[in-house]
Protein backbone atom coordinates (compact mmCIF):
# COMPACT_ATOMS: atom_id res chain seq x y z
CA UNK A 1 0.00 0.00 0.00
CA UNK A 2 1.03 3.89 0.07
CA UNK A 3 0.71 6.22 2.31
CA UNK A 4 0.27 9.90 -0.36
CA UNK A 5 2.37 12.80 1.47
CA UNK A 6 0.84 15.44 -1.05
CA UNK A 7 -0.52 16.37 -4.08
CA UNK A 8 0.26 19.37 -6.25
CA UNK A 9 -0.17 21.11 -9.83
CA UNK A 10 2.86 22.68 -9.69
CA UNK A 11 3.25 25.28 -12.10
CA UNK A 12 6.89 26.18 -12.09
CA UNK A 13 7.96 26.91 -8.13
CA UNK A 14 11.37 25.68 -7.47
CA UNK A 15 11.92 22.71 -5.11
CA UNK A 16 14.42 20.49 -3.76
CA UNK A 17 14.52 17.06 -1.79
CA UNK A 18 17.43 15.60 0.00
CA UNK A 19 18.19 11.78 0.62
CA UNK A 20 16.49 10.54 3.83
CA UNK A 21 17.60 6.72 4.11
CA UNK A 22 15.07 5.97 6.80
CA UNK A 23 12.54 6.62 5.11
CA UNK A 24 12.12 7.43 1.69
CA UNK A 25 10.25 9.68 -0.07
CA UNK A 26 8.95 8.44 -4.01
CA UNK A 27 7.93 11.25 -6.34
CA UNK A 28 5.58 10.29 -9.34
CA UNK A 29 5.63 13.52 -11.73
CA UNK A 30 3.55 14.06 -15.04
CA UNK A 31 4.54 16.86 -17.08
CA UNK A 32 0.71 18.41 -18.68
CA UNK A 33 2.42 21.32 -20.94
CA UNK A 34 6.03 22.84 -21.73
CA UNK A 35 9.17 21.40 -19.96
CA UNK A 36 11.29 21.76 -16.84
CA UNK A 37 14.78 20.56 -16.00
CA UNK A 38 15.44 18.31 -12.88
CA UNK A 39 19.27 17.64 -11.46
CA UNK A 40 19.35 13.65 -10.11
CA UNK A 41 22.22 12.82 -8.65
CA UNK A 42 24.14 15.63 -10.55
CA UNK A 43 22.88 14.18 -13.92
CA UNK A 44 20.55 17.19 -15.99
CA UNK A 45 17.56 15.27 -17.47
CA UNK A 46 14.74 17.16 -19.47
CA UNK A 47 11.07 16.45 -18.86
CA UNK A 48 8.82 17.22 -21.47
CA UNK A 49 4.93 17.57 -21.75
CA UNK A 50 4.52 13.66 -21.61
CA UNK A 51 7.10 12.51 -19.83
CA UNK A 52 6.62 10.72 -16.66
CA UNK A 53 9.28 10.46 -14.13
CA UNK A 54 9.35 8.45 -11.27
CA UNK A 55 12.13 9.13 -8.71
CA UNK A 56 13.52 8.39 -4.74
CA UNK A 57 14.74 11.04 -2.58
CA UNK A 58 17.51 8.17 -2.15
CA UNK A 59 19.48 10.43 -4.67
CA UNK A 60 19.10 14.32 -4.01
CA UNK A 61 17.54 15.74 -6.47
CA UNK A 62 16.36 19.31 -7.85
CA UNK A 63 13.54 20.49 -9.91
CA UNK A 64 13.25 23.93 -11.70
CA UNK A 65 11.71 25.54 -14.90
CA UNK A 66 13.37 26.15 -18.01
CA UNK A 67 13.93 30.20 -18.09
CA UNK A 68 11.41 31.66 -20.35
CA UNK A 69 9.77 28.07 -20.80
CA UNK A 70 6.32 27.69 -19.09
CA UNK A 71 5.36 24.62 -17.84
CA UNK A 72 2.81 22.32 -15.86
CA UNK A 73 2.95 18.78 -13.70
CA UNK A 74 1.04 17.11 -11.51
CA UNK A 75 3.54 15.79 -8.70
CA UNK A 76 2.30 13.34 -6.26
CA UNK A 77 4.69 12.71 -3.38
CA UNK A 78 4.42 9.25 -1.29
CA UNK A 79 5.64 6.19 0.28
CA UNK A 80 5.10 2.38 0.22
CA UNK A 81 4.18 1.12 3.13
CA UNK A 82 5.42 -2.29 2.39
CA UNK A 83 9.24 -2.81 2.92
CA UNK A 84 9.01 -4.92 -0.52
CA UNK A 85 6.34 -2.79 -3.03
CA UNK A 86 4.82 -5.57 -5.05
CA UNK A 87 5.63 -2.85 -7.92
CA UNK A 88 9.05 -3.15 -9.19
CA UNK A 89 9.32 0.26 -10.27
CA UNK A 90 9.10 1.08 -6.66
CA UNK A 91 11.91 -1.39 -5.86
CA UNK A 92 14.80 1.14 -7.56
CA UNK A 93 17.42 3.44 -6.46
CA UNK A 94 17.02 5.44 -9.16
CA UNK A 95 14.65 7.56 -11.39
CA UNK A 96 12.81 6.07 -14.02
CA UNK A 97 12.41 8.59 -17.18
CA UNK A 98 9.89 7.83 -20.09
CA UNK A 99 7.71 9.19 -22.80
CA UNK A 100 4.38 7.19 -21.81
CA UNK A 101 1.51 6.50 -24.39
CA UNK A 102 -0.89 6.16 -22.45
CA UNK A 103 -0.58 10.09 -21.21
CA UNK A 104 -4.21 10.44 -21.35
CA UNK A 105 -5.11 7.73 -18.74
CA UNK A 106 -2.61 8.91 -16.52
CA UNK A 107 -3.43 12.38 -16.64
CA UNK A 108 -6.82 11.54 -16.15
CA UNK A 109 -6.25 9.54 -12.67
CA UNK A 110 -3.72 11.90 -11.50
CA UNK A 111 -6.04 14.97 -12.53
CA UNK A 112 -8.60 14.11 -10.22
CA UNK A 113 -6.34 12.29 -7.41
CA UNK A 114 -4.82 16.27 -7.55
CA UNK A 115 -8.85 17.45 -7.45
CA UNK A 116 -10.08 15.32 -4.89
CA UNK A 117 -6.53 16.17 -2.48
CA UNK A 118 -7.37 19.75 -3.35
CA UNK A 119 -10.79 19.95 -2.14
CA UNK A 120 -10.37 18.09 1.08
CA UNK A 121 -13.49 15.55 -0.38
CA UNK A 122 -14.14 12.97 2.18
CA UNK A 123 -12.31 9.70 2.13
CA UNK A 124 -9.74 12.08 -0.11
CA UNK A 125 -6.93 10.03 1.05
CA UNK A 126 -8.42 6.70 0.14
CA UNK A 127 -9.59 7.89 -2.97
CA UNK A 128 -6.04 9.41 -4.10
CA UNK A 129 -4.41 6.84 -2.62
CA UNK A 130 -6.35 4.13 -4.98
CA UNK A 131 -6.01 6.20 -8.15
CA UNK A 132 -2.28 7.24 -7.51
CA UNK A 133 -1.76 3.00 -7.24
CA UNK A 134 -3.87 2.54 -10.31
CA UNK A 135 -2.03 4.66 -11.97
CA UNK A 136 1.76 3.42 -10.65
CA UNK A 137 0.28 -0.40 -12.20
CA UNK A 138 -0.68 1.49 -15.35
CA UNK A 139 3.21 3.01 -15.48
CA UNK A 140 4.92 -0.55 -14.94
CA UNK A 141 2.72 -2.60 -17.28
CA UNK A 142 3.75 -0.10 -19.97
CA UNK A 143 7.52 -0.59 -18.58
CA UNK A 144 7.35 -3.93 -18.37
CA UNK A 145 5.90 -3.87 -22.30
CA UNK A 146 8.98 -1.62 -23.18
CA UNK A 147 8.57 1.25 -24.91
CA UNK A 148 6.70 0.95 -28.56
CA UNK A 149 8.36 1.87 -31.82
CA UNK A 150 8.31 5.30 -33.18
CA UNK A 151 6.07 4.05 -35.79
CA UNK A 152 3.73 2.43 -33.20
CA UNK A 153 3.90 5.79 -30.81
CA UNK A 154 3.25 7.82 -34.08
CA UNK A 155 0.21 5.80 -35.29
CA UNK A 156 -1.83 5.83 -31.66
CA UNK A 157 -0.81 9.90 -31.86
CA UNK A 158 -2.38 9.95 -35.26
CA UNK A 159 -5.79 8.10 -33.33
CA UNK A 160 -5.80 9.88 -30.51
CA UNK A 161 -5.45 13.52 -32.51
CA UNK A 162 -8.42 12.24 -34.74
CA UNK A 163 -10.20 11.03 -31.73
CA UNK A 164 -9.74 14.60 -30.32
CA UNK A 165 -11.06 16.46 -33.61
CA UNK A 166 -13.95 13.24 -34.52
CA UNK A 167 -15.55 12.54 -31.34
CA UNK A 168 -19.17 13.86 -31.83
CA UNK A 169 -19.44 11.60 -34.28
CA UNK A 170 -19.24 7.73 -34.30
CA UNK A 171 -15.98 6.60 -34.22
CA UNK A 172 -14.73 2.80 -34.04
CA UNK A 173 -12.00 0.66 -35.35
CA UNK A 174 -13.06 0.88 -38.93
CA UNK A 175 -12.51 4.84 -38.91
CA UNK A 176 -9.15 4.96 -36.99
CA UNK A 177 -8.02 2.16 -38.98
CA UNK A 178 -8.69 4.13 -42.03
CA UNK A 179 -7.19 6.93 -40.96
CA UNK A 180 -3.68 5.37 -40.38
CA UNK A 181 -4.21 3.46 -43.20
CA UNK A 182 -4.44 -0.37 -41.04
CA UNK A 183 -6.80 -2.89 -41.11
CA UNK A 184 -9.23 -1.96 -38.08
CA UNK A 185 -8.07 -4.94 -36.05
CA UNK A 186 -4.50 -3.52 -36.32
CA UNK A 187 -5.60 -0.10 -34.91
CA UNK A 188 -7.86 -1.25 -32.24
CA UNK A 189 -5.25 -3.49 -30.68
CA UNK A 190 -2.45 -0.90 -31.54
CA UNK A 191 -4.51 1.70 -29.63
CA UNK A 192 -4.91 -0.15 -26.51
CA UNK A 193 -1.51 -1.50 -26.58
CA UNK A 194 0.23 2.22 -26.51
CA UNK A 195 -2.60 4.21 -24.51
CA UNK A 196 -3.76 1.63 -22.07
CA UNK A 197 -7.21 2.61 -22.98
CA UNK A 198 -9.81 0.91 -25.74
CA UNK A 199 -11.40 3.24 -29.04
CA UNK A 200 -14.30 3.11 -27.47
CA UNK A 201 -12.95 4.81 -23.65
CA UNK A 202 -11.01 7.50 -25.31
CA UNK A 203 -14.25 8.72 -26.88
CA UNK A 204 -16.53 8.71 -24.12
CA UNK A 205 -13.43 10.86 -22.22
CA UNK A 206 -13.39 13.18 -24.92
CA UNK A 207 -16.70 13.85 -25.46
CA UNK A 208 -17.50 14.40 -21.48
CA UNK A 209 -14.71 16.65 -21.40
CA UNK A 210 -16.41 18.69 -23.86
CA UNK A 211 -19.90 18.23 -22.01
CA UNK A 212 -17.98 19.39 -18.73
CA UNK A 213 -16.85 22.43 -20.48
CA UNK A 214 -20.40 23.22 -21.89
CA UNK A 215 -22.25 22.25 -18.57
CA UNK A 216 -19.79 25.19 -17.24
CA UNK A 217 -20.19 27.47 -19.77
CA UNK A 218 -22.78 27.63 -22.56
CA UNK A 219 -26.84 27.65 -21.85
CA UNK A 220 -27.60 24.43 -22.87
CA UNK A 221 -29.77 21.93 -21.32
CA UNK A 222 -28.23 18.62 -20.12
CA UNK A 223 -30.22 17.32 -23.09
CA UNK A 224 -29.04 19.20 -25.97
CA UNK A 225 -25.42 18.87 -24.33
CA UNK A 226 -25.70 15.27 -24.64
CA UNK A 227 -27.26 15.13 -27.94
CA UNK A 228 -24.25 17.73 -29.08
CA UNK A 229 -21.44 15.44 -28.13
CA UNK A 230 -23.26 12.29 -29.67
CA UNK A 231 -25.17 10.75 -26.99
CA UNK A 232 -29.04 10.21 -28.40
CA UNK A 233 -30.19 9.15 -25.68
CA UNK A 234 -30.03 11.07 -21.49
CA UNK A 235 -30.54 9.13 -19.37
CA UNK A 236 -27.30 6.99 -20.77
CA UNK A 237 -25.35 10.19 -20.53
CA UNK A 238 -26.48 10.91 -17.22
CA UNK A 239 -25.35 7.43 -16.06
CA UNK A 240 -22.07 7.40 -17.95
CA UNK A 241 -21.53 11.18 -16.96
CA UNK A 242 -21.33 10.00 -13.39
CA UNK A 243 -19.85 6.97 -13.76
CA UNK A 244 -16.60 8.61 -15.29
CA UNK A 245 -16.60 12.05 -13.15
CA UNK A 246 -18.30 11.01 -10.15
CA UNK A 247 -20.62 14.16 -10.43
CA UNK A 248 -24.16 14.69 -12.09
CA UNK A 249 -24.84 17.21 -14.57
CA UNK A 250 -26.31 19.04 -12.70
CA UNK A 251 -23.74 20.05 -10.53
CA UNK A 252 -21.57 21.51 -13.01
CA UNK A 253 -24.60 23.48 -14.20
CA UNK A 254 -24.67 25.18 -10.79
CA UNK A 255 -20.74 26.77 -11.94
CA UNK A 256 -21.77 28.38 -14.80
CA UNK A 257 -20.46 31.87 -15.12
CA UNK A 258 -22.81 34.37 -13.69
CA UNK A 259 -22.97 36.41 -16.71
CA UNK A 260 -25.33 33.39 -17.47
CA UNK A 261 -27.47 33.32 -14.23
Amino acid sequence: MLEIVDIRQDKGTRWYAEADPAIPLWSLVLVTYGSCVYWIGGKKIVAERGSALLLTDREAYYGKSIPTVLHEKYVVAFRPTASDPALPILRSDSYTLWRTGMYELLADRLKTAYEQWRDELPYRAVMAQALLLETLVHANRELDRGRPSADKFRLAETMRSYIQLHHREPIGKEQLGDAIGKTPNYAATLYRSVTGQTIGESVHAARIKTAQYLLRHSLLTVAEIAEYVGYADPSYFYRLFKRLTGQVPSELIAERDESHN
